[in-house]
């Protein structure tokens, strides 16, 4: 029967009470456990002489929640919840309070809601569903301040796993509220019973500490964490808090982490924390956090494919391949899932890409068919395809492949454009290059990072002037632009020229990121070409502790070289090596110094 289809004329008293018990059960029994499902819903008779009399209300209070459902199933949600609160303040019941405010809920009037949830909990002060819905209904409403108290009773009645849940998500539930401040203090006060509960305590801490970072109060976060850690050292919430602290680059947060990490570790944090290497460009470290990963946790995915990916970058094509093979034979079985399809293309592009580097062009087109498979119509795929023509030295038809592909706006156009000088860059067409990334360039005029790609690539085409004059463009246009600041300066200095200028433009790249680790490398490399060779020394040392990088280790091994050091120039050498064996700077300054390793 359709309670909520219009009606010409209305059924008998009687029958309208037995469809209104029916209404009145489709909307709340989904609440209740199997022995609430079959509680009265009406007000026993208070005796027997009045029972006729009793029924005649009951008969009344049906036909009046009855009216209400139809109401709001009609359209007319203000009347069918005042119906339904007034039902639920006559006689009492809970399952009345809670329909009521489930009409304002589904009817997006949160200020009725309010009052009904307000209503519910002062008849039923023990419940914890009033509770429940009046906690986050002004939560919703951005009224923190007023949910201390019924926090601390929902912790109070619920049982521990139940209360570990509730305090995992107590930073999502509280994420919209404007006061991120008030919003910690509340939570803060609210967990006051569970932060030294053995059961509890390292859940409430991680809880603390990121409410007190979603304030802006780094320093209380990491606090918390400590305190979590000291309670339970393996706790996977407090590892993922100190991994975020780390992200925003809290003091001594990385020793934490790593404390963390030595024990028996969540294996997500350690990919996140991987990861987060990688972003941070220091690829040796990540990779000996996915090196341990893996040996750990070799059924995990994800660490094999960024593994693979970290190797291929460094041009360590075996390692790679291996890693490729340990992820697809995982993730294979699971290729169904949409993401895994997606990862699981990635992984045969790359797998094609080694096959290519290897001349092995069958396997190749092999690895492609799959990708194609995985992600039919990806423009990725088409994108390798090109790459196999090109190093087949078929660069002409490679970049018709490229230009064929469609999609006609401006987005589209310009990605078309920088795969096609992407395949011109990797056969080193240095100068072609440059030109179609111009064009690409040309489409956004008032982005500078193309630009900045597009001077790069002048500069490994021999001209010199041309990469000048488009830095010098971004600089003027975009002072703050640090990365033309610093490759302007480097260009100079490592040509032996202008070496003053490139000193003010490294220095100056440096207040706009004085952290970075390659223009520190910049600049430790103008200081060698201006004969302060201790000054460089001691710059290079300090970067290449922080930063394990192949083109660092270059210049860090010359300077030592120059300086007589060989041994520990050698050494510093070949710890780049093994970081990157093909760096193109690393070998150059090898064989310009006659070095063998």
């Amino acid at each position: 029967m359709d309670y909520y289809g219009p009606m010409v004329q209305f059924p008998p008293l009687k029958v309208l009470a037995v469809a209104a018990l029916l209404a009145l059960h489709a909307h709340v029994s989904w609440a209740q456990t199997p022995a609430e499902s079959h509680a009265a819903t009406v007000l026993p008779a208070e005796n027997e002489e009045d029972s006729d009399a009793k029924a005649f209300v009951d008969a009344e209070l049906f036909y009046e929640i009855l009216v209400g459902e139809l109401t709001t199933g009609q359209g007319d949600a203000a009347s069918g919840y005042a119906l339904m609160l007034d039902a639920a303040r006559r006689t009492g019941q809970e399952q009345l309070y809670q329909r009521a405010t489930q009409i304002a809920l589904q009817s997006r009037s949160a200020e009725s809601a309010l009052i009904a949830a307000r209503a519910w909990k002062q008849s039923f002060p023990d419940s914890r569903k009033a509770n429940r819905y009046l906690l986050q209904i002004l939560v919703a409403l951005n009224q923190p301040a007023e949910t201390r108290d019924l926090l601390k009773q929902e912790l109070a009645l619920s049982p521990v796993p139940v209360k570990l849940q509730t305090l995992k998500a107590l930073p999502q539930i509280y994420s919209r509220v404007g006061d991120k401040a008030l919003a910690a203090s509340v939570v803060e006060g609210a967990t006051e019973d569970e932060l030294n509960n053995p059961a509890t305590g390292a859940t409430a801490w991680t809880t603390v500490g990121r409410m007190r970072l979603a304030a802006g109060n780094t320093a209380g976060a990491y606090d918390a964490a400590q305190r979590a850690m000291r309670l339970d050292p393996q706790d996977a919430g407090a590892g993922t808090l100190a991994l975020e602290l780390v992200e925003d680059d809290v003091p001594d947060a990385e020793k934490l982490l790593g404390e963390y990490l030595t024990g028996q570790p969540n294996p997500e944090v350690r990919l996140g924390y991987a990861r987060l290497l990688l972003q941070q460009r220091r690829n040796a470290e990540a990779r000996e956090q996915l090196q341990q990963l893996t040996r750990t946790n070799p059924e995990m995915p994800d660490a094999w494919l960024v593994l693979a990916s970290l190797d291929l970058q460094a041009r360590r094509a075996d390692e790679a391949d291996k890693s490729l093979q340990q992820f697809i034979a995982l993730a294979e079985p699971k290729a169904s899932n949409p993401g895994v399809a997606k990862a699981l293309s990635r992984a045969y592009l790359m797998a094609a890409q080694i096959a290519t580097d290897r001349s092995d062009f069958p396997a190749a087109q092999s690895w492609l068919a799959k990708a194609d498979r995985a992600a039919p119509g990806d423009f990725t795929v088409s994108v390798q395809q090109a790459a196999l023509l090109a190093k087949q030295g078929q660069m002409a038809q490679a970049r018709q492949l490229i230009r064929s592909q469609p999609g006609q706006s401006e987005d589209e156009r310009q990605r078309k454009l920088l795969a096609e000088a992407q395949l011109l860059k990797e056969a080193q067409q240095y100068a072609e290059a440059a030109q179609v990334t111009g064009e690409a360039a040309a489409l956004t005029p008032n982005e500078s990072e193309l630009i900045y790609e597009q001077a790069m690539l002048s500069e490994r085409a021999g001209n010199v002037a041309e990469m000048e004059r488009l830095l010098r463009q971004i600089i003027a246009r975009q002072p703050d632009f640090h990365h033309a600041r610093n490759a302007l300066g480097y260009s100079f200095a490592d040509r032996g020229v202008h070496l003053e200028e490139a000193r003010t433009l490294i220095e100056t790249a440096l207040q706009s990121a004085p952290d970075d680790p390659f223009i520190m490398d910049s600049k430790a490399w103008v200081e060698f070409r201006l004969g302060n060779k201790n000054e460089a020394r001691k710059i290079l040392e300090k970067v290449f502790e922080k930063q394990r990088d192949a083109e660092i280790a270059a210049h860090y091994g010359e300077v030592l070289w120059s300086l007589g050091d060989k041994e520990k120039a050698i050494e510093i050498w070949r710890e780049g090596l093994r970081v990157e064996p093909a760096n193109d700077t690393l070998q150059e300054t090898l064989k310009r110094l006659g070095v063998t390793l």
